[in-house]
């Protein structure tokens, strides 16, 4: 054999000769940050605004992910020194965040970091540890003055003075039940009395305790000291005062029952023992409890806020009233919780978001703390569910906040079919809707200076993200990005640069710096490259966007990887959350899949992706059409794509494959087990087979309760529907995936088995969760995907 020289072997190893790889799955399966490049992510901008930080590992040549930064004007990132990195206060990103806050001069940042108080000096650059105590203090805030910081710890509210140093104690909030005052029984009371009437010593020392007594209490009067209260065994949440001082406020509540839960066996252990893992409850669990209290500290009173004065307390979602069940009795008296007060800067008012269980209903409400009243400033009811950008549906605050003068307060809503911005004055209740159209807005913020809102959208096309700038009281949006596809914006402090998290269809995200210019704007510039040149090699497809026309008329967008050469069959794939938008123009989170999707269409397989009815990106109708059926509207889309492959591609329905994960795998199930002669074979990975064993919070919402609502639960369950598999099927699971929980498989396999079926397989992989970690266990899960993809749909498939 010819050696080769040094010169040969430097030339073979220049990156700027690599071959075009071919994709294998061992190839595409291995870990990402060496083989695709690490791309950066969580930029955020030094306080000044002079850096912006990110968290990259360029070609994955460092352990774990590393700080870098960037000057504002560009140039090439560099790594920050740990030093550094432990002296920055927390990102920059805003007015508010859950462990930061600013003060009303944008100077000061009070912050928590590992359960102690700091505070940041912006123009100074000083860093000041506030507290170092064991009790993690949480929730700073400013005093309106800036005088002082408020906190929690331990489920009381402080306040420390900034000029003095004092520390005052609130709130006095205590575990437990007010104690009893012993009163003694007759024999006891007449022996006290007794000893008073015989001896004169104890009369005078019991009327010296009891003036000592007296002089203690007034003592502590005049400190003016705040009302105790007991909580029993509740948790406290929510623990705030207002900007004047006089009022707190707070929520009890309490966790559904314990012997609920659920748990996972984890049998691969460092110890060599197996150990249980906790889990979640199951959908249909009773709720615990919440209670809101608010505290007026001038009266020294505490008491409980009614939520059940809004309309509609007690009103039966439609699919009750179905079944005869009547309202206004404490029968249908609804589980309702609150988020908030959200107080106004000056305190004059607070507004709450308060929320029902079966969340068909969100009320924001103006709240009168003196009297407790409640008067409604919107309410937003859906038969279906209440979800939508900028609208929790599975716990957790909405996007909401206050304008600038103190009067009208900003939320988000789908009255109009989409999320848009909108306010209300909350003195007299009007409300205007600030965005309009057929997209949806995300994240909405303000401009330090009041006079403008900045928020991302979907404007122009679902498909892409944009950053866009609009007045404060609404009219026309400047698009402030130009980059097709996913602009992830970080505005500088002082608003003029915007640092970029940028993606498109074929290429992970990168920085990029572009300042903010008004009118024209501004080229933006790219300050990171990641992917290898192994990786740059290959000739990564931008997928094309297509709509095809599904049964009822609806347009289902799709991503369609086209071969050069068909070779007669198609791969559908399914993405999971189902509430989760997967055709677009932007990086996937599913990027492996993306990955294995080249891959196949190299072997002349026609593969679509389908953003089918339920997906996220294209409004409430979209999403709600699964309500009371998970796999009816969302797999006809499918079922509509086969047809739409055999019409134009003349793909017949026996050769066509459909796989997915979690979502995903559900609906591969049911499209084997009741539409199998539209599809040849599939692959179900960490799929939910029974909805009745899934959690609370996602599944109530589109199928209520199986106690309520058990025909939904019925139709939407694979393992009601096992008989109707027809089709090759492969299963793939992970042994301690907590959120679907292995029991969901080993059950439907049960059924398979008793049912006799035969053409199917599981594949078990006991160190992975939900989301598969290990380089191995992804290559194993996909080479038994392609495997099944030959076999059942390719052009040298096994005959059946």
């Amino acid at each position: 054999m010819k050696r080769l020289t040094a010169g040969w072997i430097l030339l073979l190893l220049s990156p700027a000769v690599w071959a075009q790889p071919q994709l294998t799955v061992e190839k595409i399966m291995q870990d990402p940050k060496t083989w695709i490049g690490d791309w950066p992510d969580n930029p955020f901008w030094s306080e000044d605004g002079q850096f912006l930080y990110f968290w990259w590992n360029p070609k994955g040549q460092f352990p774990s992910d590393s700080l870098f930064k960037v000057s504002r004007n560009g140039g090439t990132p560099e790594k920050v020194s740990p030093e550094e990195r432990r002296s920055l206060p927390p990102a920059f990103d805003g007015w508010h965040h859950g462990t930061w806050v600013y003060d009303a001069d944008f100077r000061r940042k009070v912050f928590v970091r590992d359960g102690d108080l700091y505070l940041y000096d912006r123009r100074e650059r000083r860093l000041t540890r506030l507290t170092r105590t064991p009790a993690r203090e949480q929730s700073p805030r400013f005093t309106p003055d800036g005088q002082a910081i408020v906190f929690v710890k331990e489920n009381n509210l402080f306040q420390l003075d900034l000029r003095t140093g004092a520390l005052t104690q609130l709130t006095d909030l205590r575990r437990g039940s007010k104690p009893r005052e012993r009163k003694p029984d007759a024999q006891d009371a007449f022996l006290k009395a007794q000893q008073r009437a015989l001896f004169e010593v104890i009369r005078k020392r019991e009327a010296l305790r009891e003036a000592r007594q007296k002089a203690l209490e007034q003592d502590r009067n005049a400190e003016n000291p705040p009302p105790t209260f007991y909580y029993g065994n509740k948790r406290v949440e929510q623990l705030q005062l207002d900007p004047t001082g006089r009022f707190v406020t707070f929520a009890l509540t309490t966790s559904p029952p314990q012997d609920k839960m659920t748990a996972v066996m984890d049998y691969v252990t460092d110890s060599g023992y197996a150990r249980e893992l906790p889990a979640r409850p199951k959908v249909g669990v009773p709720p615990g409890s919440f209670e809101l209290y608010v505290q007026d500290l001038v009266r020294d009173t505490t008491y409980q806020i009614d939520l059940h004065q809004v309309p509609g307390a007690y009103d039966v979602p439609e699919y009750l009233r179905a079944q005869g069940v009547e309202p206004d009795s404490q029968k249908t008296r609804r589980f309702l919780y609150a988020y908030g007060p959200y107080w106004s800067g000056d305190g004059r008012y607070a507004v709450l978001e308060i929320r029902a269980r079966d969340n068909k209903d969100r009320w924001i409400v103006r709240l009168d703390p003196e009297t407790g009243r409640l008067t409604v400033l919107d309410r937003q009811h859906d038969e279906a569910w209440i979800a939508g950008p900028g609208i929790s549906w599975f716990g957790g605050r909405s996007t909401m906040g206050w304008l600038p003068d103190n009067r009208h307060f900003y939320f988000q809503s789908e009255r109009t079919g989409y999320s848009h911005l909108y306010v209300v004055d909350v003195e007299t209740g009007q409300i205007r809707q600030l965005t309009e159209g057929e997209f949806e807005v995300f994240n909405p913020f303000i401009s330090r200076d009041g006079r403008y809102w900045y928020f991302t959208s979907s404007e122009g096309s679902p498909f892409e993200r944009h950053f866009y700038r609009m007045p404060i009281e609404g009219g026309p949006r400047q698009r402030l990005t130009t980059l097709t596809g996913r602009n992830d914006v970080v505005l500088s402090p002082d608003e003029q640069v915007m640092g970029i998290r940028y993606s498109y269809s074929n290429r992970p995200p990168e920085i990029y710096l572009q300042p903010l210019r008004w009118g024209r704007p501004a080229e933006p510039q790219r300050i990171t490259h990641s992917p290898t040149e192994e990786w740059l090699a290959y000739p990564w497809r931008d997928p094309e966007i297509r709509f095809i026309e599904a049964s009822d008329g609806a347009r289902v967008p799709a991503r369609v990887y086209e071969p050069d050469s068909l070779n007669g069959a198609a791969v559908f794939f399914v993405h999971g959350a189902g509430y989760l938008q997967n055709v677009h123009r932007w990086w996937s989170s599913y990027f492996r899949e993306y990955m294995f999707h080249n891959l196949l269409a190299d072997r002349g397989y026609l593969v679509l992706d389908l953003d089918y009815r339920g997906s996220a990106g294209y409004g409430r109708d979209w999403r709600t059409a699964i309500y009371r059926h998970m796999g009816g509207r969302d797999l006809q889309d499918y079922v509509d794509a086969s047809r739409y492959v055999q019409k134009h591609y003349g793909i017949p329905p026996e050769r066509v494959f459909i796989y997915g994960g979690s979502y995903g795998g559900f609906l591969t199930l049911m499209a084997l087990f009741t539409e199998g002669e539209h599809f040849g074979g599939g692959a179900a990975l960490r799929a939910v087979t029974d909805w009745a064993h899934y959690n609370h919070p996602y599944t109530s919402n589109i199928l209520n309760t199986p106690e309520t609502d058990s025909i939904a639960f019925v139709r939407s369950s694979p393992i009601y529907h096992a008989e109707g598999l027809e089709d090759p099927l492969l299963m793939c699971h992970g042994l301690v995936d907590t959120n679907v929980q292995p029991q969901d498989i080993f059950r439907l396999v049960q059924r398979l088995i008793e049912l006799g079926k035969e053409d199917w397989e599981l594949a078990v992989y006991p160190v992975e969760g939900h989301g598969f970690r290990e380089p191995s266990s992804w290559t194993d899960e996909y080479r038994r995907i392609l495997k099944l993809i030959e076999e059942t749909i390719g052009p040298n498939r096994c005959p059946r």
